[in-house]
Formats: C-alpha cells, structure tokens, sequence
C-alpha cells in the first residue's frame, strides 16, 4: 500500500497566538483550525488557505515578522 500524501499546511513554525484576533502569528490560523488540521478535508483547508492572506491586515502590522 502506498502512503499518502503529506498534507499541505501553511505553517511556517512561529507558533504564538495574537491575543487580539486569536490568529497564529505564522500562518493565520485559529487554534482550532491547527487542532483539526489533519482532520479537515481537502476542501475546508483549501478553503482556509485562501482566507489567509485577508486575515493576515487583522492583525497589527508591528506583531508581525517582515515578508
């Protein structure tokens, strides 16, 4: 049996949490899209993955590392 693919994820390892908008300061999701990720289907994290970069202006521009 082959294994599966690895699932795509936009983690970047800078795992902490804004207080304000309760998004990852890496990768802009919530703590409970983390928890479910390898449980989400393709669909629900295609779908959060094209959120990302919206939720990325709800945070302040000073909490976040440069590009």
């Amino acid at each position: 049996m082959a294994a599966s693919p690895p699932i795509a994820t936009p983690c970047i390892q800078v795992c902490t949490l804004d207080d304000a908008t309760g998004l990852c300061l890496g990768c802009f999701r919530t703590i409970e899209e983390i928890a479910r990720w390898a449980r989400l289907s393709e669909t629900e994290r295609h779908t959060v993955m094209a959120d990302l970069p919206a939720r990325r202006g709800r945070i302040a521009p000073e909490k976040l590392t440069p590009l």
